[in-house]
């Protein structure tokens, strides 16, 4: 364990994609992720993620060149016909820490990332600046470009030109009630609460621009972590092939000092798993207050 690696942090997020040879060409020549890993999902693991039919799917792992032990996970699963992106409550995307985000579209001129939200600078918020993308598998990346620390959190500036995840996005039928989860199972702590015209929430459910989402950070210390949203009414559960991951965003990996000392029900009982992310831990899924699925793996001795 390193001082990065503490309580809290994300480890890994896992997107679904249809053909991971493609999205390779991605993530790693496109976006310039180191690819450290690849095989396939075992069966105890595909277990503890609530998903036996993804044993034995094509896996790997991507980690930024800055060095830091934070990835994203690809998994072949087919497509999810009727699945609309940042309409279902679950994880909605993933934010990854960039260097000049506005030269990122030119970048990936010519790969499969579809640009629905041009970097741009937003009056009255100079921490930082974002883009947001969709993948092969309608998963939504957001690239964001930190210029200064905010009020209530450290932003992390990126060591590389595609760094880490460092935030989370989570659609929620009930954000009072989600934070509120996170605060009492992780101890975690809110780190502000903003009411804010949302430009994809509007978009994807047909709203007026000037529509406004409540959205809470829940964090560590002065460390984002995940990003609460309240969706509106017309938002749903999100739909799955049997025994799979749910389409898109999936899985969020996250730190924590013991699993023992968390009040939370896993799926299957916790167990030390090998690979890149788990590095010999132990390691458990749980099912979150909006249905999402989070892994956590314990870092402490």
């Amino acid at each position: 364990m390193t001082s990065f690696t503490t309580h809290g942090r994300i480890l890994g997020v896992t997107a679904t994609v249809p053909a991971l040879d493609a999205a390779l060409a991605d993530y790693g020549e496109a976006l310039g992720l180191e690819i450290v890993e690849t095989g396939t999902v075992d069966s105890a693991l595909a277990a503890a993620w609530g998903a036996p039919a993804v044993a034995g799917a094509k896996q790997a792992v991507l980690m930024p060149r800055s060095g830091l032990p934070s990835g994203v996970r690809l998994i072949e699963q087919p497509l999810v016909a009727g699945f609309r992106p940042v309409t279902t409550y679950g994880w909605a995307a993933f934010e990854i820490t960039v260097q000049d985000v506005f030269g990122w579209p030119d970048r990936l001129a010519g790969s499969a990332f579809d640009i629905i939200g041009p970097p741009k600078e937003i009056p009255g918020l100079p921490y930082f600046v974002a883009m947001q993308m969709l993948g092969r598998g309608q998963e939504m990346i957001y690239l964001n470009e930190v210029r200064e620390d905010t009020p209530t959190s450290d932003l992390p500036r990126a060591a590389s030109p595609v760094d880490h995840p460092f935030i989370v996005i989570l659609a929620a039928p009930d954000r009072a009630r989600a934070l509120a989860w996170y605060e009492r199972i992780l101890s975690f702590e809110e780190g502000g609460t903003y009411t804010i015209p949302y430009t994809m929430i509007n978009r994807a459910f047909d709203l007026g621009a000037d529509h406004m989402t409540t959205l809470s950070m829940a964090q560590v210390g002065r460390m984002p972590v995940v990003e609460i949203d309240d969706y509106p009414a017309a938002a749903t559960s999100r739909a799955a092939h049997d025994g799979a991951l749910p389409p898109g965003n999936a899985l969020v990996t996250l730190a924590v000092d013991s699993l023992d000392a968390l009040d939370i029900a896993f799926i299957t009982a916790p167990a030390r798993r090998e690979g890149r992310l788990y590095d010999g831990r132990r390691s458990a899924t749980a099912i979150g207050p909006a249905g999402e699925l989070l892994e956590l793996i314990e870092i402490a001795p």
